[in-house]
């Protein structure tokens, strides 16, 4: 590979040079004044991608990835005494299941077939069946395999049934649409290194407001009682534990970068347009994708491996071009392959990345 690696898989991304910059703006002591502003500021800013959720949500920043996210928000705000429902087509709802049981809380798993959409009739019937599930989570794009997963239906379904959503929206937020009222969404898990276009080693829960004004509920854990975070953060300005100074410093970069450029509505077109390149090619060679066009995110699609053609062969040869792609995971590992278009993508890169997949899949054959 060369100096300048296009990253295709499922974040990190490829920084813009605005965001890699900010990573040396300087050394920053955590428990100082200025750090403290810096997070006040970033969870305005993150609250903020989302208008819609100004004024009945607030956001805490953590350091972790994005499951660290995912697990604070479920560790925190998924009842003891009352029972979630994991809706889950992938592998990242399965691992909202696990963390729960993890952390001893009742939970009830629809699991479907990772190539298959929610099922709001599934859903429905079991609802009818367990009499003490009082909140739905799931996963809004399931990069298992690139699906946007129907929030409006599910969503109904918590808003009419009064059960508080909470959601994976680590592959999803600041591209893809929100709606919190008619998702009944309770709280939201999100990272800084997908779509925001940030660094690894921060991550976020923006929750409504009402869940951090009750009475602070015991926490399984010490780390991730965003509890704490939030009593911290959005009074003294200061964190219970270190901060990953430098990644916020480009996480406000990466925010503000996102807001001059049209905000989530523009970044999803931008990817629409790159995914919609990626397949023109990819279609033009005879590669098939896994799922329908309408069913896939902006962010992510994945592809079935051409006959006669490996997934290492093909990760390796696109390697050597300075392009990097994913695996499918589970038992879609030998037969699919996945693209990102998230970061710092060129139109450059992009000429170069089909000249790339045609030399690849027909080296393949």
């Amino acid at each position: 590979m060369g100096t300048r690696a296009v990253l295709l898989n499922p974040g990190p991304v490829t920084l813009s040079e605005r965001v890699r910059s900010a990573l040396t703006s300087g050394d920053w002591c955590h428990r100082e004044p200025e750090f403290a502003q810096l997070t006040r500021e970033i969870n305005a800013k993150l609250v903020a991608v989302y208008p819609e959720m100004r004024d009945a949500f607030e956001a805490v920043m953590l350091t972790g990835s994005g499951t660290s996210a995912v697990e604070a928000m479920l560790a925190s705000f998924a009842p003891d005494d009352g029972r979630t429902l994991v809706v889950a087509n992938g592998v990242y709802g399965e691992r909202m299941a696990r963390i729960l049981a993890a952390h001893r809380k009742p939970c009830e798993l629809l699991q479907l077939p990772w190539l298959s959409p929610l099922d709001i009739n599934a859903v429905l019937g079991l609802l009818d069946r367990v009499s003490d599930i009082t909140h739905i989570a799931t996963v809004h794009h399931e990069t298992t395999t690139g699906r946007l997963n129907d929030m409006d239906a599910l969503g109904k379904v918590c808003r009419e049934r009064k059960l508080p959503m909470l959601l994976d929206g680590v592959s999803s937020f600041g591209a893809e649409q929100f709606d919190p009222i008619g998702w009944n969404l309770e709280a939201v898990a999100g990272t800084a290194n997908k779509c925001l276009h940030g660094v690894p080693g921060l991550s976020f829960v923006i929750a409504r407001r009402r869940n951090w004004a009750r009475a602070r509920p015991e926490v399984g854990s010490v780390y991730l009682d965003l509890y704490g975070y939030y009593a911290g953060q959005h009074g003294d300005g200061y964190s219970p534990f270190t901060q990953s100074v430098q990644v916020a410093l480009a996480l406000r970069e990466a925010l503000d970068e996102l807001d001059e450029s049209g905000g989530w509505q523009a970044r999803r077109e931008i990817y629409r347009q790159r995914a919609a390149r990626i397949h023109a090619e990819l279609t033009a060679l005879n590669v098939e994708s896994v799922l329908n066009d309408n069913d896939c995110s902006c962010v992510l699609r994945s592809y079935l491996l051409p006959a006669n053609l490996s997934y290492p062969v093909l990760h390796d040869d696109l390697k050597a071009q300075g392009f990097v792609i994913y695996a499918g995971q589970g038992e879609l590992a030998k037969r699919i392959f996945r693209l990102a278009c998230m970061g710092d993508i060129r139109q450059a890169d992009l000429n170069a990345l089909c000249s790339a997949l045609q030399a690849a899949v027909a080296g393949g054959r």
